[in-house]
């Protein structure tokens, strides 16, 4: 197995320092459904290529199940439609139950991982799922909230500094005792077309917050990683300005890859995912090697700014010979890029 990046390989990779190989990160990103079809296959696979960014467990910084509500949570519908406050007046209750970080014991219990982790000199990443959209939407139903927007803007002001507090306590919290060199979270805010908001809609609700986060990852020496599929290059100057270091996935058929690349060349790194839904489920070996390359030589600077993800989990139905391809062609290929570059005399 060709030996991982150590942290500050991979640092240099986001900082534009340049690295002297493009990262994998999150590219064995396989759920239980392809664990369950191929399974020690996939093993063997996660022990032969290697893995340049550790990212020991992820959870839920908010389990409406634990907080104690004095009301009957929603449980069957579309996922999008179970709204856990769907009257505003339950809202103070909500706020006044959302969790304490520095009772969580799960954040304890990951410890003796990291350690570990930082003796090995290796980059780790901390993820918290969802921010100030995917989560919103989620208490307050999808449909309710594009409403909110414009009925009830001082509620979801109100809900997004409750939040807001509750994630920077969180990373205070994460960064004190983890010390982790990476910080992942996600908001998907776009579709296959465009953005599910308007971008004065973005600026007016999300982005102040996101300034906020952005400025205490890097108030502890993070880096962020912000994980948003769908079409958001409306807004990619203000992911920009908030201080995202790494973007991820730059989803194909959704993204303007070219644009993007063009935006944020040298400004903004790219965790680019590759296409788990037609490239590698339906393409062929050279169709999944063709489009590594395709990617590297759009989104790889001299300088670096790339890292190589799965777009999104690889589920059942990948042929094996692709998930090879993909990370065979992302290790050959992106030395030789890397190669490229670095001869090169500044």
């Amino acid at each position: 197995m060709l030996r991982h990046l150590s942290k500050e390989e991979v640092t240099k990779a986001v900082e534009f320092k340049r690295p002297p190989r493009i990262p994998l990160v999150r590219a064995k990103w396989f759920d239980e459904t392809s664990r369950a079809q191929y399974g020690a296959k996939l093993d063997e696979i996660d022990e032969q290529y290697p893995t340049d960014a550790i990212d020991p467990e992820r959870f839920l910084v908010v389990d409406f199940d634990k907080m104690g509500l004095s009301w009957e949570l929603p449980k069957n519908g579309a996922i999008d439609n179970m709204p856990i406050v769907d009257d505003w007046a339950k809202l103070d209750e909500f706020i006044a139950k959302m969790p304490d970080p520095l009772k969580d014991t799960r954040i304890d219990a990951l410890i003796p991982q990291f350690k570990q982790a930082h003796r090995d000199n290796r980059y780790i990443t901390h993820t918290q799922w969802s921010l100030f959209f995917e989560r919103p939407w989620q208490i307050r139903g999808m449909q309710n909230l594009l409403m909110d927007y414009y009925i009830n803007p001082k509620e979801i002001h109100k809900l997004h500094e409750a939040l807001c507090d509750l994630y920077l306590r969180y990373i205070d919290v994460v960064a004190a005792k983890l010390k982790p060199d990476g910080y992942w979270a996600s908001d998907d805010l776009g579709d296959q077309q465009s953005l599910m908001i308007s971008p004065e809609i973005f600026r007016e609700f999300i982005k102040p917050y996101y300034r906020k986060i952005g400025e205490k990852i890097h108030q502890y020496g993070m880096h962020w990683w912000q994980h948003t599929c769908g079409n958001n290059i409306e807004v990619l100057e203000d992911l920009i300005d908030v201080g995202i270091d790494m973007l991820h996935p730059i989803q194909k058929g959704a993204m303007d890859r070219e644009k993007t690349a063009e935006i944020g060349r040298g400004r903004i790194g790219f965790s680019v995912g590759m296409d788990v839904v037609q490239v590698l489920r339906r393409g062929s070996v050279e169709d999944v090697k063709k489009e590594v390359r395709a990617m590297i030589d759009l989104f790889d600077t001299p300088d670096g700014g790339m890292a190589i993800s799965a777009g999104n989990s690889i589920s059942a139905g990948v042929p094996l010979a692709n998930i090879r391809a993909f990370l065979d062609e992302s290790l050959d290929y992106g030395r030789q890029h890397r190669a490229g570059f670095l001869s090169r005399k500044r």
